[in-house]
């Protein structure tokens, strides 16, 4: 991803003086209008989704897209859960002001959930006989990894440790989260890795892995090394050109803040995949943190000096 200077507006309150030109956009009758985000550069259609007054008013303010889901009836930020966020450069509207046309700028360059860059990755095929719809685009990141490792696959997988290996896989994707306290979350997230060994790679991100074999698992250990290498080039990259005042410091704008999570999931991504290689083996990670507190007051020197030879 290329660096950029794109500075986020702290959001104001909505008052007549700054949401005149809101009452020029029409809604629908639920209030909503439909925004669809296309790429800054090579403008190509990312996706579609639907904004209320509200939300819209804050794209303008922060430069970052914010949509309103009417599943969950509230507003929701893009890139909240897989760090995926979008920089808002322009917004347009058409004719009978009734569609949002957005130009950003695709942080981690993967706007649908699926794990594709586009929404838009199926194409009708009309040249054989009956139309049919066929997968155009590949998926550039497993969304397991993009909201599992972080999100769906570590804390669910940390949550059905709770219960047995049989134990209904929706049920466990029905559980919070907030249910796994943090000092508990690798002697659970332990039991679970080894509970997956015996379930159905197709139940299991974890057990797919499994069936794949060791070399599948390293191979993912080095893409999420990989990964959190250029995530963190990217924050700094980022920081040099805003350069923070060391005098006066001022909260992450949004951009930094972004990517400052891109680099916290990419590198939960790293410890999980190697949770996994430890499972594999029948290690667990009791083991790790026994060797950081042996570490623990040593100099370098000093530790690299105690190991065997």
């Amino acid at each position: 991803m290329s660096s950029h200077n794109t500075q986020t507006a702290k959001p104001q309150q909505m008052t007549d003086a700054n949401t005149a030109w809101l009452e020029q956009v029409t809604f629908t009758a639920d209030g909503l209008i439909p925004a669809i985000a296309q790429d800054k550069d090579s403008g190509e259609i990312l996706m579609m989704a639907w904004m209320n007054k509200e939300a819209l008013h804050l794209t303008a303010q922060t430069k970052t897209a914010v949509y309103f889901s009417r599943s969950r009836g509230k507003l929701w930020h893009k890139g909240e859960s897989s760090g995926h966020t979008q920089i808002v450069h322009d917004i347009h509207l058409d004719c009978d002001a009734d569609v949002i046309v957005l130009t950003v700028t695709q942080i981690g360059d993967i706007a649908c959930h699926t794990g594709r860059r586009s929404c838009f990755y199926r194409k009708l095929d009309l040249s054989d006989g009956e139309p049919s719809w066929q997968t155009v685009a590949p998926v550039l990141k497993d969304p397991d990894a993009i909201y599992g490792t972080t999100a769906s696959e570590s804390a669910n997988d940390i949550i059905a440790a709770q219960h047995t290996a049989q134990d209904d896989i929706t049920d466990t994707y029905a559980q919070p989260a907030s249910q796994t306290q943090a000092h508990s979350v690798l002697q659970q997230l332990d039991a679970v890795l080894v509970a997956r060994k015996k379930a159905d790679a197709n139940s299991s991100y974890v057990a797919s892995l499994y069936a794949k074999g060791l070399n599948k698992i390293l191979e993912k250990v080095g893409e999420e090394a990989v990964e959190s290498i250029i995530a963190a080039k990217d924050l700094a990259a980022l920081s040099q050109v805003s350069a923070p005042n060391t005098q006066n410091s001022e909260p992450l704008d949004e951009v930094q803040q972004a990517l400052s999570d891109d680099l916290i999931y990419e590198i939960a991504d790293v410890w999980f995949h190697t949770l996994v290689t430890l499972a594999w083996f029948n290690i667990g990670s009791d083991r790790i943190l026994a060797e950081l507190a042996r570490r623990f007051g040593l100099s370098g020197i000093e530790e690299k000096n105690s190991r065997p030879h």
